[in-house]
C-alpha cells in the first residue's frame, strides 16, 4: 500500500473512531436522561457522556485532535471501571484506536 493510500484510509479511519464515539456518546446521554439509569448515578453518567461527546468532536478537528484524544482517554478510564467490573471491554478498542491516531498524529496531511 503506497503512502496516499495508507494515509486516506488512516483519516477515514480516524474520523469514523470520532464519530462513532460522539454517536455512543449522545445515545448514552438520551438513555441516562430518560431515565434508565437510577438516581446520582444518572447525573455522573450524563456529565461523563457529555464530556465524551465534546472529546469526540474535538479529536476528530485536527488542531485538537490530540487534546480530545487525551480526553477521551480519561473517560474510558473511567468507564472502564465500571464497565469493566461487568465484563464489557469494547471500551478498550475504542482507546486502542485513539492511542493509534494520537501516536500516528497529523493523519490528515496526505501525501
Amino acid at each position: 500500500m503506497n503512502s496516499k493510500s495508507f494515509r486516506s484510509t488512516f483519516v477515514a479511519f480516524h474520523i469514523t473512531l470520532g464519530v462513532v464515539i460522539f454517536l455512543q456518546s449522545i445515545a448514552t446521554v438520551l438513555q441516562a436522561s430518560s431515565g434508565h439509569v437510577a438516581g446520582a448515578m444518572r447525573s455522573h453518567l450524563t456529565l461523563l457522556a457529555i464530556a465524551e461527546a465534546i472529546a469526540a468532536v474535538l479529536f476528530v478537528l485536527p488542531k485538537t485532535a490530540r487534546a480530545g484524544g487525551g480526553v477521551l482517554l480519561i473517560v474510558f478510564a473511567i468507564a472502564l471501571i465500571v464497565h469493566g467490573i461487568r465484563g464489557e471491554l469494547a471500551l478498550l478498542v475504542y482507546a486502542a484506536g485513539v492511542v493509534l491516531v494520537m501516536i500516528q498524529g497529523d493523519s490528515y496531511k496526505i501525501g
